[in-house]
């Protein structure tokens, strides 16, 4: 009996050893070994030949790359857990199924979304230069130097209140923060008793109550600049907000101008609106000390991107099999 053909998988990104060792295995996969952005050249080269793309959050798959892929371009299986960097109806269009790799990095994202709000609020990397930048400069402990924020007892406000915004609730609330949250819809009332959380309608008068805001919500066309201008105005002049979603979820340039007006205290940032450019005017802010910033590092954890290749690998085999993958992404989703 002949043996199936191995798919063909062409694979974007560098992949955590484990996960390329096992693709090889299993299909006849192309590694990106030195972890080079592939160019849109190459993406369109690929999506002419092979049977299996593997992009990451980093390639752009559009309509008119869909468009010119081969026939035999069956399926598109992200190594991400969004998809807005793919046209997903398009590919609907084309015949080609969109797969993601959804509730791997939950736990982690969450993770990152409270240190994010400790360091900004306890002022954590500013102390850490202190050290490393100029360590003859620090005298000791002093009652009155470095005095940041208490967290205990504050109000978080969470802005999408899916999988991570309910983690980040859960967490939140083990440090003594009150809940309070804003989504499409209301959670169910077990949980919403379980984390003792308010719920608003109005994302407007949330950000008006709260004193930190922890935007956790996917990108979507509806929620571009979701947090505008006159939106991120109706935070209190001692409040927070922290990104770990995706940039363009807030309107960067209005969120740098209260940052420098004083009219908001700080942010804590892992995700930027042009990324991977960052605003100088960020970078300035970071050096003042009212803001954190982090490379896009919210899901960067070992354990989650294994667990991100094994999903990957699954809706493969699974959508060669003849079956429906377990993480198809439907169009018109967004």
């Amino acid at each position: 009996m002949t043996a199936k053909k191995k798919p063909n998988v062409y694979i974007t990104r560098k992949l955590p050893d484990a996960v390329e060792t096992r693709m090889r295995e299993l299909f006849d996969a192309e590694l990106n070994i030195d972890d080079r952005p592939r160019s849109r050249d190459e993406l369109a080269a690929a999506m002419n030949t092979v049977d299996v793309l593997v992009p990451a959050v980093t390639d752009r798959i559009d309509a008119g790359l869909i468009e010119a892929a081969g026939p035999q371009l069956k399926l598109i299986a992200s190594f991400s857990n969004g998809t807005d960097h793919i046209d997903v109806d398009a590919a609907a269009k084309k015949g080609i199924t969109v797969t993601n790799t959804p509730n791997v990095l939950t736990e982690d994202t969450a993770d990152m979304t409270l240190a994010l709000i400790l360091a900004v609020n306890r002022r954590l990397a500013e102390g850490a230069r202190i050290l490393t930048d100029k360590p003859g400069d620090w005298g000791g402990w002093s009652p009155t130097w470095m005095l940041g924020r208490r967290i205990w007892g504050k109000r978080i406000g969470i802005v999408g209140m899916g999988r991570i915004g309910t983690a980040v609730a859960r967490r939140a609330k083990a440090f003594g923060l009150s809940i309070h949250y804003h989504n499409r819809k209301r959670v169910n009332p077990a949980t919403e008793e379980e984390l003792e959380a308010t719920y608003w309608d109005s994302l407007d008068q949330m950000l008006a109550r709260v004193d930190i805001v922890s935007v956790n919500c996917p990108s979507t066309p509806a929620t571009f600049h979701l947090l505008s201008a006159r939106r991120l105005a109706l935070m209190q002049p001692t409040s927070i907000i922290v990104n770990t979603a995706r940039g363009d979820i807030i309107d960067e340039a209005a969120m740098i101008q209260l940052l420098r007006d004083n009219k908001i205290a700080g942010a804590g940032l892992d995700v930027y609106q042009n990324e991977p450019a960052i605003n100088p005017k960020l970078v300035k802010l970071a050096n003042q000390g009212r803001v954190v910033l982090l490379p896009h590092m919210g899901s960067a954890t070992i354990e989650g991107r294994i667990d991100m290749g094994d999903k990957v690998i699954i809706n493969i085999r699974t959508f060669f099999d003849g079956h429906r993958p377990p993480n198809r992404v439907l169009p018109g989703r967004n």
